[in-house]
């Protein structure tokens, strides 16, 4: 699916308005990433903070105060308008796990999809004070910098990444055992971090499973925009309708050669 392209003036309002919804999550999330956090269990086991839903409900007041019309699916709070032309999508701190540890990878990742289609993705790292960013059709930045994904001879020199091979099923393990076995490095555990890491050049693949929209829309306009490939593992581009599996590569020929890897998995 291309990208719907909205007006030029609404991307430039959006995207400063990301890094407005970005700096006030800085502002709660810095200040409690020294502190031993006071700690919930789910139903699915994942971990959750007071903070998670402090930070989404300052966002998501933001928003309405902002853009009323527009509709907003949060990690914490649901879904709010979720047939709007625009909606936001709010991870307060994607990688609660690592947050609660003290492993300074966990941010805060922001999305705008426009037609279903994620077209702002803004992550934001307040320990590393890293601030990853993509809009369609623009170059990806960090802080400012433009970044560029690296050119990868074979999966043989390719290093992997996943956040976390426990968030993927027995039947989606043998995937991961596919492209491990293929690679030449594996790095494991650096949730959202990952994916900036390889817009940036510094990583080749990225292969995830568990997830919701909340926790990879953002990638979508950051790894596009720095020259990458962002699927599920079907290869279709990531949408808001996607599901739980994804994955990345910097050059576009491995991604290729991962995707076929993955869809001869047994499973």
């Amino acid at each position: 699916m291309a990208t719907p392209l909205p007006a030029e003036r609404h991307l430039d309002d959006w995207l400063a308005f990301a890094h407005e919804l970005a700096d006030a999550a800085h502002a709660l999330l810095a200040p409690a990433a020294a502190l031993r956090p006071e700690v919930q269990v789910k139903a699915d086991r994942s971990f959750v903070t007071a903070l998670d839903a402090q930070i989404e409900a300052r966002l998501r007041e933001l928003i309405g105060a902002r853009f009323p019309a527009h509709g907003i699916l949060g990690e914490e709070a649901g879904a709010s308008a979720p047939d709007a032309e625009a909606v936001w999508i709010l991870d307060p701190i994607d990688g609660t796990a690592p947050f609660v540890a003290g492993v300074p990878v966990f941010g805060t990742l922001i999305a705008l999809a426009w037609q279903g289609v994620p077209v702002i993705g803004v992550m934001h790292l307040p320990v590393t004070r890293q601030r990853y960013v993509g809009a369609a059709g623009r170059a990806s930045t960090m802080n400012g910098a433009p970044l560029r994904t690296r050119a990868c001879p074979g999966l043989a020199q390719a290093i992997l990444t996943t956040s976390n091979p426990d968030f993927l099923s027995a039947v989606e393990r043998p995937a991961l055992e596919a492209l491990r076995t293929r690679t030449a490095w594996r790095i494991y555990g650096g949730c959202c971090l990952s994916y900036g890491l390889l817009a940036a050049g510094r990583t080749d693949i990225a292969i995830d499973a568990g997830f919701k929209v909340w926790d990879y829309a953002p990638f979508r306009p950051l790894i596009e925009g720095a020259g990458g490939v962002i699927t599920d593992w079907q290869g279709a581009p990531v949408t808001l309708d996607s599901g739980s599996q994804v994955l990345a590569a910097g050059d576009p020929a491995r991604h290729r050669e991962a995707l076929a890897l993955v869809a001869q998995a047994p499973g």
